[in-house]
């Protein structure tokens, strides 16, 4: 493990332990309380310092990774909110789109540097996603909000076609296995709703890390 990779592993380490205590605070809760640790502060602690050690192990450039970074920090802190409320911010997600077409306009976005009609990639993504995952939930029967939709737009803009598809096929096969452990272990059934900001955030995130 480099230098870089370790230090990235302790930031990532500290953006999940204060995504998980923000989101124990914000939104309000109904009941007015605040969260104490749980196995989410766990869940989003080792998240956190894997994705970010993964993002210095796969990018080096300063300006991509201070572009990564915050980035990874946003989902990390959706996790979050998703984990605790099932709820994912219109204060994070909507922003999300304009700053993530932005950055494909200005040819600041890593993730679609040096892509053939990076533009076009976007745009396809950011529209075909949600229309994917809406047609999905109504086959599947998910649990599929608004902020989902509003999420993946944000997600297909900042990945594009081919690096959204990855990330989302590997998140899907590793949900796909929690979710068998969990029929197994009898938490959950065949007719449990499934909800889809977990996979889509883990997509996100794997999405930056794939070749």
């Amino acid at each position: 493990m480099t230098p870089l990779v370790a230090a990235f592993a302790i930031l990532g380490l500290g953006v999940g332990l204060i995504a998980d205590r923000l989101a124990a605070r914000w939104p309000a809760h109904e009941d007015g309380g605040v969260r104490r640790p749980d196995w989410r502060t766990a869940v989003l602690v080792v998240g956190g310092a894997a994705a970010y050690a993964a993002l210095a192990a796969r990018w080096s450039d300063p300006g991509q990774l201070a572009i990564l970074g915050i980035y990874f920090g946003a989902l990390l802190v959706l996790a979050a909110t998703d984990l605790d409320q099932k709820l994912l911010p219109d204060l994070i997600t909507l922003p999300l789109i304009p700053i993530a077409l932005l950055l494909v306009l200005l040819e600041l976005d890593p993730l679609l540097a040096g892509k053939e009609m990076p533009l076009a990639s976007a745009l396809l993504a950011g529209f075909g996603a949600p229309a994917i995952l809406f047609v999905l939930d109504r086959l599947l029967r998910g649990a599929l909000g608004a902020g989902d939709l509003k999420l993946a737009v944000g997600l297909g803009l900042m990945s594009g076609v081919t690096r959204l598809f990855g990330g989302f096929v590997t998140a899907s096969i590793a949900s796909a296995a929690v979710i068998l452990v969990l029929i197994a272990a009898r938490r959950i059934t065949l007719r449990s709703a499934i909800p889809f900001g977990p996979i889509l955030i883990a997509g996100g995130i794997l999405a930056a890390l794939v070749p």
